[in-house]
C-alpha cells in the first residue's frame, strides 16, 4: 500500500496502566506494517504522559494517532487513581464519549476497520458493539493467566471457588507448575475487595463472549495448541507475542523520566554483580515495613545493587541507608529496564513477576529472585520457578533469606542454560515465524469479513 493511499483506522483501548500500554503501542506498530492507521485512545491522565513520545516518519506525517477521552478524574497528575477509581471511570464516565470518538472516525476517510480492546478495558466491546465496528480482544498477559480467567465457570460448578470467587479450599486447579486456588488473579487484598475484584473479571469474561478473536501477547508451544482449540464458547486464541520489540514508530513510551545515569555507574561494576530491584509501575511496591528491611538486607549482602523506587516510598528507607551504601548501591526513580537488563553487570533481577518484566528477563537472559504482590505475577512466578526453572522464589525480605535468595540463583550452573533454551523457545527464529504467520492469518481473515459485510 502506497504512503498516500487511505488506509482503514483501526482504535486501539488499552487498560490505563504503562504494563498494557506499552505492548499496546507494540501492536499499533505492527498493525501499521500491515497497512492500517492505528488510533491510541487513552484516558487524558495518560495521553499527557505519552503523546510527546510520536515519531512521525519522515514524510509520512503521524502514523500513530494519540486521542484522549475524559475520566472524570480532571486534569491533575495528583489525583490518586487505584483500581477501583479505574473501574468506576471505565464504567460510568469513558464509555459515552469513545462511543462519540468511534462514531466521528467512523465516518471519516476510510472508517474504522477494527477496534483492538484489552480485556481488562472490557466496557469498549460493547461500544464496539453498538456502534457496529469489528471488535477483537487483547490479552496483554500470559496464556495461562486467561485461562485461568475462562476457566472461572467451571472452577465454580466443580466447587473450587463460590459464585462469589473465594476459594472454598485449596486445591490444585492446574499441573506443571501447580496452580492452586491461592494462585488466582483476583485474591487481592481483603474478602470484599477479592468479592469487587471477581466480579471485574466475570464480567470481561461476559463481555469477551462476543469477540470473535483474543491477541494474546504471549507464545504458544506444541501442548498448548490442543487446550485452545477447547475454548469454544470464547474467541479464537491468537498468540502474537511476546512483543518485545519497541515501536519504530514512537520513541520512549514510559510515563515516567527515566534516569539514564545509572548506566553509566553500571559500567563502573564488575560482571554479574548487580542485583537490579524493581516491583513494576502499577503496584505500590511491598509496603514501608518491607521496603526498610530490604534496604537492610540488600546493604548486608555487600553486593552492588540498582534499586528503582519511587520518591514517595523512599520515606521508608532506614535513617541514613542512602549515605551509608552510596559506594556500591544506586537508587533512582525510574530506570530504563532493558538497557539495565541487558548490562553484563547485572547478575539477577529481583522483581515482582510482571509480565512485560518478566519477557525482558528472558529476553536478556537474566536469572529472577521472585516476589508476586498481585494479579497474574503469581502465575508468572509459578512458570519461572517450578515450570522453566530460571528463577527462585524468595521467602521473604529478611537478611537471611535475600542472601539466600541471591546464592540460590548465582549458585546454580545450569540455569543460564535453562534461559537460553527458554528464549530460544519463546522469542527465537522458530517462535518469530509462529507469531508473524498468527498475525497475517489473523489480517487476512480480518479483511475477508470485512469484505463480506460490504457486499
Amino acid at each position: 500500500m502506497k504512503p498516500c493511499a487511505r488506509r482503514p483506522k483501526v482504535i486501539l483501548v488499552p487498560y490505563p496502566a504503562q504494563g498494557h500500554v506499552t505492548p499496546m503501542l507494540r501492536l499499533a506498530s505492527i498493525l501499521y506494517s500491515h497497512g492500517f492507521d492505528p488510533v491510541l485512545v487513552t484516558p487524558e491522565f495518560i495521553h499527557r504522559r505519552i503523546s510527546p513520545s510520536v515519531n512521525p516518519a519522515a514524510g509520512a506525517g503521524e502514523v500513530i494517532t494519540f486521542l484522549p477521552i475524559p475520566d472524570g478524574s480532571g486534569t491533575s497528575d495528583s489525583v490518586p487513581r487505584d483500581f477501583f477509581s479505574i473501574e468506576k471511570a471505565m464504567e460510568d464516565v469513558m464509555p459515552v464519549h469513545l462511543e462519540r470518538l468511534v462514531n466521528e472516525l467512523d465516518v471519516a476517510d476510510n472508517g474504522v476497520a477494527l477496534m483492538v480492546v484489552d480485556l481488562l478495558a472490557s466496557f469498549a466491546i460493547e461500544v464496539g458493539n453498538r456502534c457496529g465496528v469489528p471488535t477483537t480482544g487483547f490479552w496483554p498477559a500470559m496464556l495461562a493467566t486467561y485461562k485461568l480467567v475462562a476457566a472461572i465457570p467451571e472452577l465454580v460448578r466443580e466447587g473450587h471457588i463460590s459464585d462469589c470467587g473465594i476459594p472454598q479450599k485449596e486445591s490444585e486447579i492446574r499441573q506443571n507448575p501447580s496452580l492452586t486456588t491461592q494462585d488466582l488473579p483476583w485474591l487481592i487484598g481483603p474478602v470484599n475487595a477479592r468479592k469487587a475484584r471477581f466480579r471485574f473479571w466475570t464480567r470481561a469474561l461476559h463481555r469477551s463472549a462476543s469477540l470473535r478473536w483474543l491477541l494474546v501477547n504471549s507464545f504458544s508451544e506444541e501442548d498448548d495448541e490442543a487446550e485452545i482449540q477447547c475454548f469454544r464458547d470464547y474467541p479464537t486464541i491468537v498468540p502474537i507475542g511476546p512483543l518485545t520489540n519497541p515501536s519504530p514508530l514512537t520513541k520512549n513510551t514510559s510515563f515516567w523520566e527515566e534516569d539514564a545515569t545509572c548506566l553509566t555507574w553500571l559500567k563502573n561494576q564488575e560482571p554479574d554483580s548487580v542485583i537490579y530491584v524493581s516491583f513494576g509501575s502499577w503496584v505500590s511496591p511491598i509496603g514501608r515495613d518491607k521496603v526498610a528491611s530490604l534496604a537492610l538486607s540488600l546493604e548486608s549482602t555487600r553486593r552492588p545493587f540498582l534499586w528503582v523506587l519511587g520518591p514517595s516510598w523512599r520515606e521508608g528507607l532506614p535513617h541514613g541507608f542512602l549515605e551509608r551504601v552510596r559506594s556500591r548501591g544506586r537508587v533512582v526513580s525510574w530506570a530504563p529496564q532493558v538497557e539495565v537488563l541487558r548490562d553484563r553487570a547485572v547478575g539477577c533481577y529481583l522483581t515482582h513477576c510482571g509480565w512485560n518484566s518478566t519477557v525482558e528477563a528472558v529476553q536478556c537472559g537474566r536469572r529472577m529472585l521472585c516476589w508476586p504482590v498481585a494479579g497474574d505475577q503469581f502465575v508468572n512466578c509459578k512458570y519461572i520457578v517450578e515450570a522453566w526453572r530460571v528463577g527462585v522464589r524468595m521467602a521473604g525480605f529478611g537478611e537471611r533469606e535475600v542472601e539466600d535468595g541471591v546464592k540460590r540463583l548465582m549458585e546454580d550452573g545450569e540455569m543460564g542454560e535453562r534461559l537460553a533454551e527458554l528464549k530460544e523457545r519463546m522469542m527465537m527464529a522458530k517462535a518469530n515465524s509462529r507469531k508473524v504467520a498468527n498475525m497475517a492469518g489473523f489480517v487476512e481473515d480480518l479483511r475477508r469479513i470485512t469484505e463480506d459485510d460490504s457486499l
